[in-house]
């Protein structure tokens, strides 16, 4: 008996090779396989009520961001110091918070992108089809021009005087400054967004899409932090474009192509980065 037991043991201990594969390299086809690019057009997608609601759902989160986040500006720009206000901390965690909610209650619906730059960065990552990414910014841009709208209903006055929650170069710091912060931010933002998203991590770790609007919000919190005292922080060109219509002066629009053409650039460099490097998909030879 005693040596049965013992051949159990020897059998258990050495029934797996000494060195086990970690990571990415543990997964196998069973668990995991590659989805499939979406196609550039998808005519098919017009036809499809999912595809309007969706639609719907990226306004509607879009909107509330705005009107949360712009009312948040306003009351710390009323106060007479940041004392007595949320200070720039509580703006960043109005920003970063909503967007940990937002993700969540429309995740399962439209992807919860809530901004033109994550979404452009998903498209060119093959993640949606142009036809879709197209409709999401349409709907985004909508949803913030209403809800910072919505905003200067509520206070006419205060919101031309407090500049409406636009976004512009903060004097002592020159365009290309503002260009490199949205840039840099907007690579935080969706670099997160991929990884928090992807799907082969989904099929090794169970927890992380329940967890994926966490570091999203986090990682819109922490880039707030660090430049908000730079350029007010756009890395979303729909909250940037909502503000600016609404606000409308000179001041809005003199630095306005910074928050569009920065968060693409960080979004496209992000994308790049997590599919090539980090995702290290292969390129097939002509061979193959």
């Amino acid at each position: 008996m005693a040596e049965n037991k013992e051949e159990d043991v020897n059998l258990g201990a050495n029934k797996y090779r000494e060195t086990q594969p970690l990571g990415t390299a543990a997964q196998t086809d069973k668990d995991y396989k590659e989805p499939p690019p979406a196609p550039l057009f998808e005519p098919g997608e017009l036809s499809s009520w999912s595809f309007y609601r969706a639609g719907i759902a990226e306004f509607m989160a879009t909107f509330l961001f705005l009107y949360i986040t712009i009312l948040t500006v306003m009351g710390l720009k009323r106060s007479d110091s940041l004392c007595s206000s949320v200070g720039i901390q509580g703006v960043a965690w109005a920003f970063g918070g909503m967007i940990f909610a937002l993700v969540y209650c429309t995740a399962g619906i439209s992807g919860g992108h809530i901004n033109p730059a994550v979404t452009f960065g998903l498209f060119l990552a093959r993640k949606l089809s142009l036809t879709r990414a197209v409709f999401y910014i349409v709907m985004q841009c909508l949803g913030a021009i209403c809800g910072a709208g919505v905003v200067k209903g509520f206070m006419v006055g205060p919101y031309e005087r407090l500049q409406g929650g636009a976004n512009f170069v903060s004097p002592g710091y020159t365009k290309g400054d503002g260009l490199g912060a949205e840039i840099i931010g907007t690579f935080v933002l969706v670099y997160t967004v991929f990884s928090a998203t992807d799907a082969k991590r989904s099929a090794r770790d169970s927890h992380v899409p329940i967890l994926a609007p966490l570091p999203i919000g986090f990682a819109v919190f922490l880039v707030h932090l660090a430049t908000i005292p730079i350029t007010g922080t756009g890395i979303n060109p729909a909250r940037s474009l909502g503000a600016a219509i609404i606000y409308n002066k000179d001041q809005a629009w003199d630095d306005h192509w910074i928050f569009w053409v920065g968060p693409f650039i960080g979004a496209a460099l992000a994308a790049v980065y997590h599919q090539i490097i980090i995702r290290a998909i292969p390129f097939k030879s002509s061979r193959s």
